[in-house]
């Protein structure tokens, strides 16, 4: 044995270096080109002629409190009945007041104040009081590209939660207020 072949591995030991370090590069590559996981749109066929889209997404508020926040489109054959945006919180944890108004803003310029509203297809007595619903057209459609949102969400004996929206959840509601039904 020479001091050489102290020095340099052996060729076998080459190609499983190689190898290897192709392996780690590849799934390198494969998680940086990767997109994101973000939640998927649903449809929903309700009944003959009636096609819902939906978001749902779980947030939380400035105390850490998850919120359910779902945005679903309702059509009636060819007829769009809505776009809502419904916010759960926590049963026993808060309880939304419905005489305020839903306040979102884009942390820039732009802000809405949006009164609670029920779609046709929900009574009024059906939602308990950590529920409220909104209708966000005017909103998703005014938006121009999907950016942060924050949402003050009135509750009742409180002054109110602040719940912060990323961007790709703006998206998917975007591209919800957007969606056309098949004719």
């Amino acid at each position: 044995m020479t001091p050489n072949d102290l020095i340099t591995p052996a060729p076998q030991w080459r190609w499983g270096r190689r190898l290897f370090l192709a392996l780690v590069l590849g799934v390198l590559l494969l998680l940086a080109t990767a997109a994101p996981a973000w939640a998927s749109i649903h449809t929903y066929h309700e009944q003959p002629g009636q096609t819902t889209y939906r978001s749902r997404q779980s947030l939380r508020d400035q105390r850490d409190l998850a919120w359910q926040a779902t945005v679903f489109k309702r059509y009636q054959g060819q007829t769009v009945q809505g776009l809502y945006l419904r916010l759960v919180g926590f049963p026993g944890q808060v309880a939304v007041d419905r005489q305020g108004n839903l306040q979102i803003d884009t942390g820039t310029t732009a802000h809405w104040a949006v009164p609670y509203a029920l779609d046709p297809q929900t009574p009024a007595s059906v939602l308990p009081d950590n529920v409220s619903q909104y209708e966000v057209s005017a909103v998703l459609n005014d938006m121009p590209r999907p950016i942060p949102l924050t949402l003050t969400v009135p509750l009742v004996g409180q002054s109110s939660t602040q719940i912060i929206v990323a961007p790709y959840v703006v998206e998917e509601w975007i591209t919800i207020a957007q969606t056309f039904p098949e004719p």
